[in-house]
């Protein structure tokens, strides 16, 4: 069943568009990963899912409801959450008190603060432990126990593994099931394809702020998600049912 449905969504900075024409379709319990170069949009698109970008044209419909036009803070009572990049915790605030601040026009639901800190066990030692002394790892694990401590229906997660080990990013990943067994759906933007690949259900690929690529992880060969993501020949608009991809393409950047 269709959770969020994007339709002929486009997004400018200025006069230059960042995001146009461009169609998604998240369904109930289902990830959906966006990739991308640097530029292709994929951070100006969840910005303006979580309603911080306006939509130049296109509707955005969330369980049914258009939320196209909803401020930020409706879109949170509505049920879409977003971890963003960066994190944006406040440094000089505890980690309970950072998660406290999650709960303003949250939903009813099965996340709390104690409910997070089952899902990270540190941080019940810590939870009185200011933010800005945490790690990278630790910082993020809290940016997302914020978000989830509003109950969205869909959470999005914008380059979690930023600036991060492998190894803390796969501990931070391996949440992800519990997040779907509660309820929320989550689309994410991820700078490490391969790790995107892993976790997704379907795979978006953007190039210059639209939709060139898309399907199952397991029906896109790793020559066509080099081509879409580099944008080198023609545009692939619909999946190539071929063997799963096998070391597709690691950039050293997140997109934009």
């Amino acid at each position: 069943m269709t959770l969020l449905d994007v339709s002929g969504l486009e997004v400018r900075h200025g006069q230059l568009p960042a995001v146009s024409d461009l169609d998604l379709v998240l369904e109930r319990g289902q990830t959906l990963a966006v990739i991308g170069a640097n530029g292709a949009g994929k951070s100006t698109l969840l910005r303006c899912l979580a309603g911080v970008l306006p939509a130049a044209r296109g509707r955005v419909l969330l369980d049914g409801r258009d939320v196209t036009r909803l401020p930020a803070h409706r879109r949170v009572a509505a049920g879409i959450a977003m971890v963003p990049e960066g994190r944006r915790l406040f440094p000089s605030l505890t980690v309970e008190e950072n998660l406290l601040t999650g709960t303003y026009r949250a939903r009813p639901g099965p996340w709390d603060v104690a409910s997070v800190m089952g899902l990270f066990p540190w941080m019940v030692d810590r939870r009185r432990q200011n933010a800005g002394v945490l790690s990278g790892g630790e910082q993020q694990a809290v940016a997302i126990g914020r978000a989830l401590v509003s109950n969205p229906q869909v959470l999005l997660l914008d380059e979690v593994s930023l600036g991060l080990a492998p190894v803390v990013v796969q501990r931070i990943y391996e949440v992800l099931p519990r997040i779907l067994m509660a309820g929320t759906s989550v689309l994410l933007v991820e700078q490490d394809v391969s790790q995107a690949l892993r976790v997704a259900d379907r795979v978006q690929c953007l190039l210059e702020g639209r939709v060139v690529l898309e399907g199952a992880p397991s029906d896109l060969s790793a020559a066509a998600v080099e081509r879409a993501y580099f944008g080198l020949g023609p545009r692939a608009e619909s999946t190539e049912p071929t063997e799963a991809a096998a070391g597709p393409p690691h950039p050293s950047g997140g997109a934009r």
